[in-house]
């Protein structure tokens, strides 16, 4: 907030009628100390203050009452006590310095409950525009996934459990004339911290292993398809456990799954 519109929000005038809370008395002292515009309209609040007050009760002086008596050619009587009368006029005065202090007041709580929804509504919108945008990518990825498994052109591999995990399965779509291979792991458990899927292109004879990709980010894909390398020739397909980042060859002891084309 600059300099005009803090003078301009009414807490200035809540300070000079000291009806802010300590905290907020402290912030605009320090304001006041570090900008001399701040301070100079707190001085203009008060000195309007005072001439609000002052305006309803004239001040004569001596001089004045004397001069004024001998204009009348008043002479010395007898003193008639009279009652005190209630100056109606100063009280009409401080009446409606109060009553423009609660309207600031109000108008001030009212400003701060706007800027309060105003906030509350642009985090609202953010956070359905990231749900809107989490749901487009979610609803993109899931056309992805059934455009490959209804691709009559793929040829689909099913990979069944070896020894280190025997209720392990996976299933690979290959297109033999694009090369393109997608991967559905939904049969396998997720992998260990610090551990990794990967999936080799197998020749048999003699066995040849060839990495075509890493199945990374495995826990926030809900879908468990993954795209990998191109595989040119394979008559097989297997899925390792390996550490994080890949291995250059299979670990044969952390064979998850083993399929022949």
């Amino acid at each position: 907030m600059d300099t005009k519109e803090y003078i301009e929000s009414g807490i200035l005038e809540l300070y000079v009628y000291g009806l802010l809370s300590e905290t907020e008395n402290e912030e605009v002292n320090t304001m006041a100390k570090n900008n001399p515009e701040i301070n100079d309209e707190i001085i203009a609040i008060e000195k309007a203050i005072v001439a609000l007050s002052s305006s309803f009760s004239p001040f004569h002086s001596v001089e004045n009452f004397e001069k004024i008596k001998d204009k009348l050619e008043l002479k010395q009587a007898k003193v008639i006590e009279l009652e005190q009368t209630r100056n109606w006029a100063q009280y009409i005065g401080w009446a409606a310095a109060i009553l423009l202090l609660v309207g600031i007041g109000y108008q001030y709580n009212q400003m701060e409950q706007t800027n309060t929804q105003v906030v509350n509504a642009k985090e609202e919108k953010a956070k359905i525009e990231k749900d809107l945008d989490a749901l487009q990518l979610k609803n993109k990825a899931t056309e992805t996934n059934l455009a490959v498994v209804r691709d009559a052109n793929n040829t689909v591999v099913s990979l069944g459990g070896q020894a280190v995990a025997p209720q392990s399965s996976a299933k690979v779509y290959w297109n033999k004339t694009t090369k393109v291979v997608y991967v559905d792991a939904a049969g396998l458990p997720e992998p260990p911290e610090g551990m990794v899927y990967q999936v080799w292109s197998l020749k048999l004879n003699p066995l040849t292993p060839t990495s075509i990709g890493l199945l990374e980010n495995f826990k926030v894909n809900d879908q468990k398809m993954f795209a990998v390398d191109n595989a040119t020739e394979a008559e097989a397909f297997g899925i390792t456990l390996e550490p994080k980042g890949g291995s250059l060859t299979p670990t044969m002891e952390q064979l998850y799954t083993l399929g022949k084309v």
